[in-house]
């Protein structure tokens, strides 16, 4: 692959989310020249809220590029490439029969194919996240890579502070691509995993599972639980401090006001007196306890755990649903 011009590549871009922003910024700003941007239809973001445009096209029209919602559109145009970023559907063969196309994948590939590789490598659990500059095959997440770097995932990043970071180093690798040349890529080996799409059940906290696992949720972002059957987002949570490793069934130390939550049953509900008398929210989980930081009620804004509990009186002892 290399580019007509001397001054760079005709590019037709491919994307829609936040995440696709910043590589559709930089391949202008490194002087190349993108002559489409396919990205999908404006969404209704609320039931009352009018539909508004993808980041991508908010992007492309300040850059002052040409958009399109129709894939169809980028079959006759004259390019050297085509690049996707998290374009969010499936793009024909025949669209991408008239130039090479290669895509930016979040994952250390072929770990995580799929559509949430960022949110299902944190659920998981792993140790490290990559992100791959590869060729787009007929089959997803298939295609052979031209070059991949990976990063360790920080205990406390959100999903949303590690695709940032995956994308500044896709950023990198697609621009040296572009500048150096592909090269021959390399198929994929070893096995596979998929990131299926995350689903709200997905999210919905077992609060049986040990406080790291529903750490995990949390950080993905959208963990939801319910008391009383009112549904409440847990946006930022700790752990507790002191916390230990023994099981909520009471198996550990007997010290019920020890703060750890090892002799609660799952997911109780309870005040610890901290520092300047200001108390802080805790919940047992199976093994060791969280303490909730923000949390969010349907239909009303984010508070502090401290003013939800003190706004919808909850009594300690008091446990959200299973």
């Amino acid at each position: 692959m290399t580019a007509t011009s001397a001054s760079g590549w005709r590019v037709v871009y491919f994307g829609t989310p936040e995440v696709a922003v910043a590589p559709l910024r930089a391949l202008c700003g490194a002087g190349h020249d993108v002559v489409l941007v396919v990205t999908r239809p404006p969404k209704r973001r609320g039931r009352r809220q009018a539909p508004t445009p993808s980041p991508v096209e908010d992007a492309a029209a300040d850059l002052g590029l040409e958009v399109t919602y129709d894939l169809d559109d980028a079959v006759g145009v004259e390019a050297d490439l085509g690049v996707v970023v998290a374009y969010g559907e499936f793009i024909p063969e025949d669209v991408l029969e008239p130039r090479p196309t290669v895509n930016l994948h979040f994952s250390a590939l072929p770990r995580w194919r799929g559509a949430a590789p960022v949110e299902r490598a944190i659920m998981a659990g792993d140790a490290e996240a990559g992100v791959c500059l590869m060729d787009v095959a007929s089959e997803i997440d298939t295609g052979a890579v031209y070059r991949r770097a990976s990063t360790e995932i920080g205990p406390h990043e959100t999903a949303d502070e590690l695709r940032t970071r995956l994308c500044e180093l896709g950023i990198g690798l697609l621009l040296g691509a572009l500048a150096e040349g592909f090269g021959e890529p390399v198929p994929q080996t070893g096995e596979t995993t998929w990131a299926d799409k995350i689903s709200p059940e997905d999210l919905r906290i077992d609060w049986s599972a040990p406080a790291e696992h529903v750490l995990r949720l949390v950080r993905v972002g959208g963990a939801w639980t319910t008391l009383g059957n009112r549904r409440l987002k847990i946006l930022e949570a700790e752990p507790a401090a002191g916390a230990a490793d023994s099981g909520a069934d009471g198996s550990g130390d007997s010290g019920a006001d020890s703060g750890s939550g090892d002799s609660k049953a799952a997911g109780t509900i309870w005040q610890v007196l901290g520092s300047g008398n200001r108390s802080a929210v805790q919940v047992a989980t199976g093994r060791g306890a969280l303490m909730l930081v923000t949390v969010q009620s349907e239909g009303r804004p984010a508070v502090s755990a401290r003013d939800w509990i003190n706004g919808a009186r909850i009594a300690d002892g008091q446990r959200f649903d299973a």
